[in-house]
């Protein structure tokens, strides 16, 4: 299936690997359905998260858990009925991104992670019930010590 996006021009996208957002997203929920694209290096904790019904729609997310040493959550059982969650080796877990112009303010959204059931292609924007994490979590110095490549971009997907 072709798509046509605002970032990456036109994409040739696998119909298989299309995720169902019932609810869409919040302040998204017209648009039902994305599908993760990645920047060419599988090792970047950087994704795109791109909508298929809006190619003009796509959210900059990571993987916190690449990022965040202490990132440990629990995904509540109810999101685990909805999802049809059996085990957590089909769980992706991402949180969108804020890519300000002053790159030294990236941000990611800790308290309502994207979780994301690979196995059947269903996922939900989840706020945590917690004050532990924080919608603005700003990353750079974690990055710097990390060393990790924020070069996201190209259009490859996700295997």
């Amino acid at each position: 299936m072709r798509l046509k996006t605002k970032h990456f021009d036109e994409i040739e996208i696998e119909e298989e690997k299309i995720i169902y957002f019932k609810d869409g997203i919040p302040g998204f929920e017209e648009i039902k359905k994305y599908i993760v694209l990645f920047d060419g290096d599988e090792n970047s904790p950087f994704r795109w998260l791109q909508a298929v019904d809006d190619g003009q729609l796509a959210f900059a997310v990571a993987d916190p858990f690449m990022i965040v040493n202490d990132y440990d959550i629990e995904i509540p059982q109810e999101v685990v009925d909805v999802l049809e969650i059996q085990s957590p080796v089909d769980v992706m877990i991402l949180s969108i991104l804020v890519v300000p112009e002053d790159l030294s303010k990236i941000s990611m959204n800790l308290k309502a992670p994207i979780v994301i059931n690979t196995k059947n292609k269903m996922g939900m924007q989840v706020v945590l019930d917690t004050d532990r994490y924080s919608v603005r979590h700003y990353i750079v110095e974690e990055l710097r010590r990390r060393e990790v490549n924020i070069g996201a971009g190209s259009h490859k997907k996700e295997e």
